[in-house]
């Protein structure tokens, strides 16, 4: 019978320990939580500004100009370690942020306009209002100094979500849906103004050979070809076109994301069809000695069971699912670290902060995004829109000061805005200003949120057959 192959397992049966659960349990725990990944950028940004600024800084720069490429009969691409994280490793960042686009409006929060709609405008208002300030506080300066008006739109995904998680016990559900929805919202407006203002001269052929072979991903997703490494290969090719089109490569990352298709190859009715059938024959054979299930039999059984359950996963979750630890874990703290090393000597210092960029940046994120999302968010709802059930305005003003912290995403398109090394360099050095306050400004922010006695919904919230018929 089938207990003579696998053998029951009896609930009261403790497993043996092994000699570094103690140890493991606890890191696989906290890997695990949303937390994680900002304390892991958080960790990455330190050892780049002490490296920067360290007997040991040419060694730093010396890493970052390491030269890599990739020469092929057809193509070939060379560049510096810095030009690979930044062109290569953060497209795989802005296809995380499309496919998180695609679920929310599918059958997130963006999916009901009544819920949208304060966040998605106060999202546009913390928006609008920095980039305000900082051109406003830079007027009279060079027009290389102000083309870093984006800066200060940005909001850091990794250190909003760690900073509400942590305190998760104050977070009702409804205020986390209303930050999920506006970090959401400004990741669409980053990849917005990266796309349209922070590209070079466009190469038209380029541009439509990039377009083309986006189509034919599509296509030959239709004609039921879904290995990986179909579209992999096509994802290369399509990056390489778009290298040379001047349109940066991070936009066909978005793009790739937005458009992974929703539904999955199984429908949900069929896969709990085609399982119990396939549970009914191990039952069957456990209970029939006269027809027992042999090892092959058991083995090719699960194979099934385990294909089935992959197949009724939509690709978006189980892309989000695979790409988010290399995204959070490798990703994000390379970016970090290559880009947050700004040499901080006393005279640069003094530049810096005597430069209307400096200032531009850190007034416009410490004030310009908490005030623009919460003016923004409070006209929604005089103009009729609806806050989430159980989200205060105190607790509106804690996602408008965790939106103050613009660290990752607002290197990023700093490093795009300055061809200037100084410009650049204070750039940086008013992004770490900024985050240096409005960090623990959110903090306190959320600190001082009463408990709530629920903090976030249970897992099952979601109804499946819901999820999986949504277009």
């Amino acid at each position: 019978m089938l207990g003579g192959v696998i053998r029951r397992f009896d609930p009261r049966e403790r497993l043996p320990r092994r000699p570094l659960t103690n140890f493991v349990r606890p890191v696989q725990e906290f890997v695990q939580t949303e937390s994680a990944g900002a304390v892991l950028l958080m960790v990455a940004a330190v050892v780049a500004l002490v490296w920067a600024n360290s007997p040991w800084r040419d060694s730093y720069e010396e890493l970052l100009a390491v030269q890599l490429g990739v020469d092929l009969a057809f193509w070939s691409v060379e560049g510096s370690l810095h030009f690979w994280v930044n062109e290569v490793g953060m497209v795989l960042f802005f296809f995380l942020i499309g496919l998180e686009v695609k679920r929310e409006i599918t059958i997130g929060e963006l999916s009901d306009p009544r819920v949208m709609a304060a966040p998605v405008i106060g999202a546009i208002g913390g928006m609008l209002l920095p980039l305000g300030i900082f051109l406003l506080v830079t007027q009279g300066a060079s027009a290389d100094a102000r083309e870093g008006w984006a800066i200060p739109m940005a909001t850091d995904v990794a250190f909003a979500l760690g900073i509400a998680t942590l305190f998760a016990r104050r977070v009702p559900i409804g205020l986390r849906a209303m930050l999920l929805t506006f970090v959401i919202v400004d990741d669409i407006g980053t990849v917005v103004v990266v796309a349209f203002f922070y590209s070079g001269d466009v190469q038209v052929d380029q541009l439509l050979l990039t377009a083309g072979l986006v189509a034919l991903m599509l296509l030959v997703y239709r004609l039921g070809l879904r290995q990986m490494f179909i579209f992999a290969g096509m994802g290369v090719v399509a990056w390489a076109a778009i290298h040379d089109s001047g349109v940066h490569p991070t936009t066909l990352g978005a793009v790739l994301g937005f458009l992974t298709p929703w539904r999955p190859p199984m429908p949900l009715d069929g896969f709990v069809r085609t399982a119990r059938q396939l549970l009914e024959r191990f039952r069957a054979g456990d209970e029939d000695p006269e027809t027992p299930l042999g090892h092959d039999q058991v083995v090719d059984s699960l194979l099934s069971l385990s294909d089935l359950s992959s197949n009724a996963v939509p690709h978006v979750d189980r892309l989000e699912h695979h790409l988010h630890p290399w995204v959070a874990y490798l990703v994000v703290p390379a970016f970090a670290l290559a880009n947050a090393g700004v040499h901080l000597d006393p005279a640069g210092l003094a530049d810096a902060f005597a430069s209307t960029v400096t200032w531009g940046v850190i007034v416009g994120l410490v004030v310009g995004k908490p005030v623009g999302l919460v003016a923004a968010t409070w006209i929604a709802v005089v103009l009729g829109a609806q806050r989430p059930a159980g989200v205060t305005w105190r607790g509106v003003w804690a996602i408008g000061l965790v939106a103050g912290i613009g660290f990752t995403v607002a290197l990023f398109v700093g490093d795009l805005a300055y061809a200037d090394p100084d410009l650049l360099r204070f750039s940086k050095i008013g992004i770490i200003a900024a985050f240096a306050i409005a960090g623990p400004l959110a903090f306190l922010g959320f600190r001082l949120l009463p408990k709530v006695e629920q903090a976030r919904a249970p897992a099952a919230t979601v109804d499946a057959p819901d999820t999986v018929a949504a277009p």
